[in-house]
């Protein structure tokens, strides 16, 4: 026969617990108390407090502070879950002081402290500066897309949205007009209940979609054309990553080689990664004081995504020592010459790949440069698409035929690679060679990267801002912005690197 040992839960334990001693030295929390106790100053959140002489005392921003980053360490940011750890967990409730803030409290602090926060990142950073963490010698510059707090349902242009809201407009009539229709009918009352909240449903998105068309504008986009608007956040963006197509901000890094300190941080609207490289370098050197003498020492490393004219001018004209790869990087590296081999559905090289006699070539194509139009095989007009299309080296003009003309032709077959594809045949011509400064700097900067001493400093950039965006996504568990509107938005984006940088600290650093 089995014995257990006898258990009883009518019974009392008194246990003394001194909050003091639960914060060990060797532990982040240790670290964190004594960061903001010593180093940081927190009268910086004190404005936001009129309690002088009337109103209940308020909770120490200091204390606020602290759970919060400890409760993100963890990676936990719900505000409800840090006021359950703050009740039960000691750690917390040793940090906190036993305070067991409530959640809202918690919340509206985060929420409000899109200024304050700027400021402690700049603080922790001048710490990290003091500890030697940061080396001034190179600067990796990246980004990742994260989703926000808004649907990508309430994405369009005015002209998508106007038309969505006609269709729940008559969405609306179709349902009162069969009601109206079957009035006279006897109809069951839950029925009844579920149209009519049905109605309320769909009059409410439509109201929203009203009152957002009536207090905004239309967004420009890069070439002149509107680009989508969100109702819940308009300033956001609908962009696609690895997930899929999201509604949310780039979050962009600049990080210091030495011990990937994050020295700049900010979000922004849009998917591309275009004339970000300028202010990410700009705020690097502001936060960290650089002089001009030190900007031109430091090494600027970013990817094929910031890789653009405007930003290879910004470099030169500002003497920066950059290393920007360009789309085509690495099909030129002999590291990666036999890449292809990896490829599910490899290509076929051109001396392989054989011509079919039955195939239009590119003389049976009429193009008239003073009409600009282009006849096709077919007889059909293709208008015309771009009138300027420049490449590193050409410039050419494009052409596209109407969908319709080509659905039903009865040449798809010689005209199209792929007879089955959707999209219409689009034809470009040459204009000729164009030979200008920004060519120039695109070949400057192919030459300096692809040099061996080149890519051996560019291998450098994988190793010092990926881990970063790895450990806030993956061990912080960063995996969508939880606010709305860039503002702040920005501000947590700013708490994470504030986060990352005390870890920086608790490990490298040696605060006493």
């Amino acid at each position: 026969m089995a014995r257990f040992k006898p258990y009883n839960y009518d019974q009392t334990e008194l246990l003394a617990i001194s909050f003091k001693e639960q914060i060990l030295p060797g532990t982040f929390e240790y670290t964190l108390n004594h960061l903001v106790e010593r180093e940081l100053d927190t009268s910086i959140f004190h404005h936001r407090y009129q309690n002088d002489e009337t109103g209940r005392p308020a909770y120490d921003p200091a204390l606020l502070l602290k759970i919060v980053l400890l409760a993100y360490s963890r990676g936990i940011t719900s505000s409800r879950k840090i006021e359950q750890l703050c009740r039960e967990n000691v750690i917390f409730m040793a940090l906190s002081a036993n305070s067991q803030p409530h959640f809202t409290t918690i919340a509206d602090f985060i929420s409000r402290s899109s200024e304050e926060i700027s400021q402690l990142f700049l603080q922790v950073l001048m710490i990290c500066d003091e500890q030697k963490l940061i080396g001034r010698e190179m600067f990796a510059i990246d980004g990742c897309k994260l989703p926000s707090n808004a649907s990508k349902e309430w994405s369009g242009t005015h002209a998508d949205l106007r038309k969505k809201q006609k269709k729940l407009d008559k969405a609306v009539r179709n349902i009162l007009r069969k009601h109206r229709e079957t009035d006279l009918l006897d109809k069951d009352e839950a029925w009844i209940e579920r149209e009519k909240k049905q109605v309320e449903k769909l009059q409410a998105a439509s109201a929203k979609i009203k009152a957002f068309l009536k207090t905004s504008q239309d967004k420009p986009g890069k070439e002149g054309r509107m680009i989508q608007s969100n109702i819940t956040d308009n300033e956001s963006a609908k962009m696609k990553c690895s997930h899929g197509v999201i509604q949310g901000y780039t979050a962009v890094a600049a990080v210091d080689s030495k011990c990937q300190v994050i020295v700049a941080a900010e979000v922004f609207g849009q998917s591309h990664e275009h004339g970000l490289l300028e202010p990410m370098i700009e705020a690097a050197h502001e936060n960290l004081g650089s002089e001009q003498a030190e900007r031109e020492e430091i090494k600027i490393l970013a990817d094929a995504g910031y890789h653009n004219k405007k930003a290879l001018t910004y470099l030169e004209e500002n003497k920066l020592d950059g290393y920007i790869a360009d789309p085509g990087f690495r099909s030129r590296d002999p590291r990666f010459k036999d890449y292809k081999r990896h490829d599910r559905y490899p290509k076929k090289e051109k001396s392989e790949q054989v011509s079919d006699p039955n195939k239009f070539t590119r003389s049976d194509f009429k193009v008239d440069l003073k009409k600009e139009i282009c006849i096709c095989p077919a007889g059909k007009e293709m208008k015309m698409n771009a009138r300027h299309f420049q490449t590193q080296s050409n410039e050419l003009m494009n052409f596209r035929a109407k969908p319709s003309d080509c659905q039903n032709c009865e040449f798809r077959s010689q005209c199209l690679d792929n007879p089955d594809q959707l999209s219409p045949r689009s034809y470009s011509i040459n204009k000729g060679v164009v030979k200008t400064p920004e060519n120039a700097l695109v070949q400057r900067m192919k030459d300096k990267i692809d040099s061996t001493l080149g890519r051996a400093i560019y291998s450098l950039r994988l190793g010092t801002v990926e881990p970063v965006f790895g450990h806030l996504t993956s061990n912080i568990g960063l995996r969508r912005f939880s606010l709305r509107g860039k503002a702040k938005v920005n501000a947590q984006w700013h708490w994470m690197a504030v986060l990352h940088n005390a870890l920086k600290l608790h490990r490298y650093g040696e605060l006493r």
